[in-house]
């Protein structure tokens, strides 16, 4: 793949891959269509904790080699309408180094897979209006705006920070 080491994705193992994990949501922190600045030392140290206190937690790491280029966080959600759970992407990046060269692809086809084996009607997730690169890459693998009825337009995302 483009002069690479064989790319691999499989689910971190939190008590083993734990320090891949926060190196690439730190990586994914720094990038501008993001926070634009390092993961602070306190959440660093609480980010693996964290998700191993959640059940719904799925993590998917790519590795050029041995060395990770790339994560997913995922976490398993339900959808009353279909009374079936999904599956939402909560972060999702690849080390710039290693951008445009299908590694996004592959972890999105390891996120699809898992979302099937758990028998999950579908895949959600978020991603900024002005991110085009990232939002070329979700409309290429089959991704839309959620809409229950065209009529009423797409659905937002909103926050309220506590």
């Amino acid at each position: 793949m483009c002069g690479m080491k064989a790319v691999t994705v499989r689910v971190a193992d939190l008590a083993v891959d734990g320090d891949a994990v926060v190196a690439m949501v730190d990586a994914y922190a720094r990038d501008p269509t993001a926070r634009g600045a390092p993961l602070p030392e306190e959440i660093k140290l609480a980010l693996v904790p964290g998700l191993r206190a959640q059940p719904g937690a799925i993590v998917l790491l790519a590795f050029d080699g041995d060395a990770p280029i790339g994560v997913a966080v995922c976490f398993l959600g339900f959808s009353t309408f279909a009374a079936k759970p999904l599956l939402n992407v909560h972060d999702l990046c690849v080390v710039d180094a290693h951008r445009g060269r299908g590694v996004s692809r592959l972890l999105l086809d390891a996120i699809e897979a898992e979302a099937r084996a758990r028998g999950c009607c579908k895949i959600t997730l978020e991603v900024l209006e002005k991110n085009q690169r990232a939002r070329d890459v979700y409309l290429r693998f089959g991704f839309a705006d959620y809409q229950l009825d065209p009529q009423m337009g797409s659905a937002l995302m909103m926050e309220k920070k506590l």
